[in-house]
């Protein structure tokens, strides 16, 4: 049977992805070596153009982005837009004083390898979402990224395969649900997460699942008759790793972009509308493709 501390986990662990929400970050495709955090800077703030639903039409959760709600499908504004809040407030009074400690102390170059490793940590979801894609050479670009990667570049910490030209998008589970055509539901922000739509949010969990280290080695998710590296008796020990390993991932990961945030922050007027826009288009974009 599966333990109820996956469910704990997953809003606690998992759930420190905290400031990242707040300035538009997701779990974007990227070569190892670049921050997965992407600014919005670029993005204009918008005002959304979407019709009122009818009071006596029930909201449907799984509505297309495009569907009777204008591009940007937020039903859920209000409480969104209070949530969001409340990470910025997070970010700012928290995770960026931290971050900026952590930046004064730890050079660029070890930054850079700890997202490496964090990143190659999370080969097992993606190869499996290219094969579930039928994208095979994007599966046979990343068993070769990771076995490079993993040996020479000494457990991910160097990402020499993009030098030899070992290079390709990510992929995950919300995208692999919208290949088949799940549609994305409603725009949702949660406390001290990403963004999501419900679409990617279950694809989210479902990247948990795949991950063997959540399985085998570190597990939060626990099967009778499945071994582990640490023994499901020992739950303390295995919380702690899986939390801290977040939480340093979470830390590096802003240190990285201190500078951007801050600008995304001071040249956007509608920081809301801003993150959940570009988040729509870049999602609606990496599926397409």
């Amino acid at each position: 049977m599966i333990s109820f501390r996956l469910l704990a986990f997953c809003l606690l662990g998992f759930a420190m992805m905290l400031a990242t929400g707040c300035a538009g970050k997701t779990g974007t495709a990227q070569p190892q070596g670049v921050s997965d955090v992407r600014p919005v800077a670029d993005q204009a703030p918008a005002a959304s153009s979407r019709p009122e639903t009818p009071p006596d039409e029930p909201l449907d959760p799984f509505a297309r982005a495009d569907e009777g709600a204008g591009e940007e499908y937020d039903p859920w504004e209000p409480m969104n837009t209070n949530i969001f809040e409340f990470n910025r407030q997070v970010d700012r009074f928290v995770l960026k004083p931290v971050a900026k400690g952590y930046n004064f102390v730890v050079p660029d170059l070890v930054q850079v390898g700890v997202s490496n490793i964090f990143s190659n940590l999370r080969f097992a979801p993606r190869f499996l979402n290219n094969v579930f894609q039928g994208k095979l050479k994007g599966a046979g670009i990343e068993v070769g990224r990771f076995l490079i990667n993993s040996t020479v570049g000494l457990a991910g910490f160097f990402d020499l395969a993009k030098h030899v030209d070992l290079v390709t998008s990510e992929e995950d589970m919300g995208q692999t649900l919208g290949f088949y055509g799940v549609k994305p539901g409603p725009y949702l922000v949660l406390p001290l997460l990403q963004p999501f739509t419900v679409r990617d949010f279950v694809g989210y969990v479902g990247d948990v699942f795949l991950n063997p280290i959540n399985w085998l080695v570190v597990p939060i998710i626990e099967v009778d008759g499945i071994p582990s590296v640490i023994a499901h008796k020992n739950r303390t020990t295995s919380s702690f790793i899986q939390l801290g390993a977040r939480v340093g991932e979470i830390v590096n990961d802003r240190s990285r972009n201190l500078e951007k945030f801050q600008g995304v922050e001071e040249a956007t007027l509608d920081l809301y509308t801003a993150v959940r826009n570009a988040y729509l288009q870049k999602r609606a974009q990496a599926i397409r493709e």
